[in-house]
């Protein structure tokens, strides 16, 4: 028999931090497991109970790894219409307040037998290769695929001396991601550029999107109103996902948007902030808690 092959999924977030390194490698080893013609394993953080205290939302904590795949699982077994044959296993990983996000601890690529060691994906490279210190992970995977998700560079203009950080991370990203991927996969055109990257979107379309598009046609020829509510905003509520330069916005154009209603959907450790800025806007703007994108309330 033909040897499967190996696709090992690294990333940066697990549930139930609701963030989209935590969410899109996830369904990405399910659909690439789905026909059983690949051995996928998932490759995600176990943090300290401290942490998971500060970044799993309702006070969800785990004891061991094992309690928290089976969260993980039963999560994804809610959304998906069939059982996926893919391996969940973790790396230790500590929180860094400093740059909200999860670092590695030690080697991670160690977690993959080097008899296995096809394709590797990274979700986030220049994260999780900040402070790699390990083989070099073009040398043990044949193949190395690095998705950009996120603009750090963005993120670090914010803090003091931003700019000059920037600068600096720029590079550090620049050489990081050139020495340890073969293939560099941006997410979008906002995130920075990398020499010899492409933009693609390859989390695809989750099927309820496309169930949600088939009813909505229906309505349409049916000769029903579609869209009953005004705008939506979803994502992570700190001020770096855009809220301060959305609510500016809303602001500065208040007279061209008379009428328009506007619900921010998203949780996070700005919530309290952006709810109080969105009561002095001269514009209609309700903040509520992080939904599932797919959630019912966005039909509208």
């Amino acid at each position: 028999m033909e040897k499967k092959q190996h696709i090992a999924i690294f990333t940066t977030a697990s549930l139930p931090w609701m963030t989209g390194t935590a969410v899109n490698p996830l369904f990405r080893a399910a659909y690439l497991a789905k026909d059983g013609e690949r051995k996928v394993k998932l490759v995600i953080p176990w943090l300290s109970l401290k942490d998971q205290r500060l970044l799993y939302p309702n006070n969800t904590t785990f004891s061991s790894p094992s309690e928290h795949e089976e969260y993980i699982r039963k999560w994804l077994e809610e959304r998906i219409s069939f059982t996926s044959g893919f391996d969940i296993h973790f790396y230790p990983g500590k929180f860094a307040n400093d740059k909200g996000s999860i670092l590695p601890a030690g080697d991670i690529s160690d977690i993959i037998p080097d008899e296995e060691a096809d394709v590797a994906v990274l979700e986030e490279p220049e994260h999780l290769t900040w402070y790699h210190h390990g083989k070099r992970w073009k040398s043990k995977f044949r193949l190395v695929v690095g998705v950009i998700h996120t603009n750090y560079l963005e993120y670090v203009k914010r803090e003091k001396n931003g700019w000059f950080q920037a600068f600096f991370l720029k590079y550090v990203n620049t050489w990081v991601v050139s020495i340890y991927c073969h293939k560099v996969i941006r997410l979008s055109a906002a995130t920075q550029d990398y020499p010899g990257s492409i933009v693609r979107n390859v989390h695809g379309v989750n099927p309820k999107f496309l169930d949600t598009g088939k009813k909505k046609y229906e309505q349409l020829q049916s000769g029903n109103q579609l869209f009953a509510k005004g705008a939506y905003y979803i994502g992570k509520m700190v001020w770096s996902k855009g809220y301060k330069e959305l609510l500016k916005l809303l602001q500065d154009h208040r007279k061209e948007l008379a009428g328009l209603e506007v619900d921010l959907y998203g949780s996070g450790q700005d919530s309290d902030e952006v709810k109080e800025a969105a009561k002095k806007l001269e514009v209609m703007v309700r903040v509520h808690p992080g939904c599932d994108h797919a959630d019912p309330l966005f039909h509208e």
